[in-house]
């Protein structure tokens, strides 16, 4: 099992200088990924870790190609309807190119009615305007002159650039748990991208994207990843409210019970695990990540 850290730019005191130690000790020190989290402007009634002090995932995206040189740079997940399609996937194959092709792209459809109306985008539609994004990527990322029709783009006798460094194209994860989530896997994703999901329903999810991807006639096997809170006990500094956690799946505890619940999930067929550090402090983020290169990873690994 691959381990990343979602990074925590989001929900506590903006701190750039605590960030980029995060992300290049995360680098150094071999974890496999960093993931970056989106939402645009979030109800005041909601309670969530994104609501405040949220740097955006699309410009702190570029800032990590620059200041790591190893590590996968991950998206987890950009909402699509939220943004024009085009310029985002320009964007994010232009991270591709500058980060050496480090470049994992999470996306999903989004889940806040009332973040959708703020930015007046049908919430309704955030399906469809999903797979037109996706079939735009797939296209503008794997030719240079891309011709395609769809509800809202019509491309004709025009040139796209740059194209993603990585061949075919980056990575696609799709997130989400509903039947519409397992299908655009199979439809447009190359894995499956789940969030805070306990064994048994990561278990049930995974096996329907795995008939979804048979039923469609893929080829070979979806990637199949977890993201979901984790603190390590004998290291966690409570670093905000936790009180929105109640009831959520989470992996914490001890060294050995957190190798415990990483290895009961990778039995299930995770293949890669974005852990979300961002309950605790800077301090403790930068000793669990120290305890995750120097124990958890090699015990998974054995």
């Amino acid at each position: 099992m691959q381990i990343g850290l979602c990074l925590p730019h989001y929900g506590r005191a903006l701190e750039p200088s605590r960030l980029l130690q995060v992300a290049q000790r995360a680098d150094t020190q071999g974890l496999d990924s960093l993931w970056v989290t989106d939402h645009v402007i979030v109800p005041r009634d909601i309670f969530i870790a994104y609501r405040e002090e949220m740097l955006d995932p699309l410009a702190v995206l570029p800032w990590l190609a620059g200041v790591t040189e190893r590590i996968a740079l991950g998206t987890s997940v950009i909402i699509l309807p939220y943004r024009s399609p085009l310029p985002v996937a320009k964007l994010l194959a232009s991270v591709d190119v500058m980060s050496g092709g480090r470049l994992i792209f999470g996306a999903g459809v989004g889940w806040m009615e009332g973040e959708f109306d703020a930015l007046g985008v049908p919430f309704k539609e955030r399906g469809s305007r999903t797979d037109e994004a996706l079939e735009l990527f797939q296209k503008v990322w794997t030719e240079r002159e891309p011709e395609i029709e769809t509800r809202r783009h019509r491309l004709r006798g025009l040139v796209a650039s740059p194209m993603p460094l990585q061949r075919p194209r980056p990575p696609i994860w799709i997130g989400g748990a509903s039947e519409g989530a397992y299908r655009r896997v199979a439809r447009y994703g190359d894995g499956w991208h789940s969030t805070a999901a306990t064994p048994e329903a990561f278990r049930q999810g995974a096996e329907s994207v795995r008939r979804f991807w048979t039923e469609a006639g893929r080829q070979g096997t979806p990637v199949l990843s977890l993201r979901i809170p984790f603190w390590l006990d004998e290291i966690h500094r409570p670093g905000t409210d936790m009180g929105y956690l109640r009831g959520r799946p989470a992996v914490h505890g001890t060294t050995r019970h957190v190798v415990d619940a990483l290895r009961g999930f990778a039995a299930l067929g995770v293949t890669h695990a974005a852990l979300d550090v961002s309950l605790t402090t800077y301090p403790a983020i930068l000793e669990t990540i120290d305890v995750l290169a120097r124990e958890i990873r090699p015990a998974l690994a054995g």
